[in-house]
This record gives C-alpha cells, sequence and structure tokens, in this order.
C-alpha cells in the first residue's frame, strides 16, 4: 500500500508538533498556550451547546453566529470571514485553493515550519527569504511571482513584527495572495485587518489569546468575493458546534481578553529581562513568548536538563540562526520555577 502514496508524500518528513505529555505534573512551557483559563462566557456557552438536539444535528457550515460577533467586535463584514478548526485548517485551506502542483510558496525565514509542510502536501515548491538582521522583510522582495507568500505577524520564533506599511507594499508587489498569519497578534502594538481587502488575507486563531487551543477554533478574513471562493473547498462542517459557540462567546468577552492579556504582557517583560541577565540574547517579542539564545554555548543541553526537571521548553534550531529555546509565558508561578531550576542550571 505505501508504494501507491504519492512520492511526495512519502519523501516530506512532516510537521512536528509541540510535545503534549500527558503527565500533569509538567510545566508546559513549548506549545505557546495560554496559561489562563477561558472567559467564563466560554464555559457558559459550552454548558448551553451540549444538549442532545444541538449534538445529534450537523453544525452551522458557515459559522453565521460567530461570523456576525467577530464582523461587529471587529468592525468588518461578516461576509468576509472564513471559519476553520483551527488557523492550522485556514493556511491549509488557502494552500489548496491558490497553490498548483509544481507551484511556489514564499515565506520568510526563520518562521512557522508548517507553511513548508502546506508545500510539500500539494506538490509544490517551498522558498525562503532571509529576515533581516533586525528581523524585517529585505527590501525589495527578491521573490514576485510565488502563488502564495506567507508572513508570520508575530513571527515565530522571534515574537518581532513587521509593519503594516511594509505588508502593504509586500502585498502589492507580489503576484499571488499575501498571508498574513496573526496567531499572535492579540499580543502585539498592531494588526493587519486592514490590508484584508488589498491582496492579502489575514489568518488568525482562538488558541492562544482566547485560551482554547483545546477547542480548535481559527478564522481568515479577506475579500467576501475570495471567501465565497475558499469556502468551496473547505470541509462541508470543519467546525462543530461546541467550538462555534465557546469561539463566539471568546470573542465578545472582549473585556477578559484585555484582562489576560495585560497579565501575560507583564509577565513576557520580567520573563525576558530575567533571561537577559542569566545571559541570554532575547529578541524583543510581541508575542506570548520569547526567543532566548546564546552566542557562549548550545542550549540543547539546557532544553534537555529542564525536560529532566519536568519543564517543557521548544528548541529549535535554524540554519544562520544557531540554536534557541522558545519560552511561552506560563504564570508568575511557573516562570519563576522556570527561572530558578535554569539559573540553578547556569
Amino acid at each position: 500500500m505505501q508504494n501507491s502514496l504519492r512520492p511526495n508524500i512519502r519523501a516530506m518528513a512532516g510537521y512536528t508538533p509541540g510535545e503534549q505529555p500527558r503527565d500533569g505534573a509538567f510545566v508546559k512551557l513549548n506549545t505557546n498556550e495560554n496559561p489562563y483559563p477561558p472567559s467564563p462566557r466560554v464555559l457558559d456557552a459550552l454548558r448551553e451547546a451540549i444538549t442532545a438536539e444541538r449534538l445529534r444535528k450537523y453544525p452551522d457550515p458557515m459559522g453565521t453566529a460567530f461570523r456576525q460577533v467577530a464582523g461587529r467586535v471587529l468592525g468588518i463584514d461578516p461576509e468576509s470571514i472564513l471559519i476553520g478548526n483551527g488557523s492550522d485548517d485556514i493556511l491549509t485551506i488557502i494552500t489548496r485553493a491558490f497553490v498548483p502542483e509544481g507551484g511556489l510558496i514564499v515565506s520568510p525565514t526563520p518562521s512557522y515550519i508548517l507553511y513548508q509542510s502546506l508545500a510539500e502536501i500539494q506538490g509544490a515548491r517551498f522558498q525562503t527569504v532571509p529576515y533581516t538582521a533586525d528581523w524585517q522583510l529585505p527590501t525589495p522582495w527578491p521573490v514576485r511571482t510565488a502563488n502564495l507568500s506567507f508572513v508570520a505577524n508575530p513571527n515565530s520564533p522571534s515574537g518581532t513584527i513587521i509593519d503594516s506599511t511594509s505588508l502593504e507594499r509586500l502585498a502589492e508587489e507580489i503576484a499571488g495572495p499575501l498571508v498574513v498569519d496573526e496567531a499572535y497578534v492579540d499580543f502585539a502594538d498592531s494588526h493587519c485587518l486592514g490590508l484584508a481587502r488589498r491582496n492579502a488575507i489575514v489568518t488568525r486563531s482562538l488558541s492562544k489569546s482566547a485560551a482554547l487551543a483545546g477547542i480548535r477554533f481559527g478564522y481568515a478574513v479577506a475579500d467576501p468575493a475570495v471567501v465565497r471562493e475558499l469556502v468551496k473547498v473547505k470541509d462541508s462542517y470543519n467546525c462543530d458546534a461546541l467550538s462555534l459557540a465557546a469561539a463566539a462567546a471568546a470573542v465578545e468577552d472582549q473585556d477578559y481578553l484585555r484582562s489576560t492579556r495585560a497579565r501575560i504582557i507583564a509577565t513576557r517583560g520580567r520573563l525576558a529581562e530575567s533571561l537577559q541577565k542569566l545571559g541570554f540574547d532575547v529578541t524583543p517579542s510581541q508575542a506570548n513568548f520569547v526567543w532566548a539564545r546564546r552566542s557562549d554555548r548550545p542550549v540543547k543541553p539546557l532544553y534537555e536538563e529542564l525536560k529532566r526537571r519536568m519543564i517543557l521548553v521548544r528548541y529549535m534550531n535554524y540554519a544562520g540562526h544557531g540554536d534557541g529555546l522558545r519560552v511561552t509565558v506560563g504564570t508568575d508561578a511557573e516562570i519563576d520555577r522556570f527561572l530558578d531550576e535554569l539559573g540553578r542550571l547556569l
């Protein structure tokens, strides 16, 4: 049977998600989950949604209630919103719609490694463009003929952000659509929703800021005419009744979002300052994580020893950038334990 697989599927390594241990004793700072619970309104909405009537019927395929709430909160046309089973589902839908076999996807590097997997699944080519030394886009942009270009903003693993003017200029220069992946935007100082009608698609996730990683819900914002075409590609019922109810409640409770956001940003600043005092080079972050490297030693042994001490962070190694630790902003107590153990190791 394996011989019948498409050659590009056999050849690819596949995306490796962050480790999800079943032992609850770990301090988990490796997959950028929100350390605080979701809005109480989400739990209320889920309790209301768990009825025999709701569960026996198919969910709304378009997520109408969520689109109306999100449109009102964000000040956009609900018809410009596409729902997805997490933002990764949205990225997959967009890739399937725009990129032919043998086509080209381009992204800055280092960045979210799923983009390469999406290209490989599609049987497309994947080309990277290095960020500048200060984590900005090179000008002029060297590849203008791609079928699709991805820019994570804020970026992972760096946590850095590109201003909307630079991204608008890029969207005007390139042939295919620009996808601005705003999975972490709620922790940043600015956003790019205004680009969604200018050869750009903006994607977002509720996994991080809304503390709904276990629900799996994301969405895209694009010209309504583009959304109508993308609907043809998505699975008929790609979001279930529970995720739709939770997502609408989470987006509506902006006061709760602002409260948890402020706590995470405050802890992020303390984490970055403490890592710098321990000798790490820390890139200024606008996400819910920090990227820490050292010029004097590899950090993989630190990652491995922290894991032995029941603390998980994400180890990453990028050509030309060396290795580093991407550390999720946890609760103050979790960060205190991480810093204490790391200090002992150093």
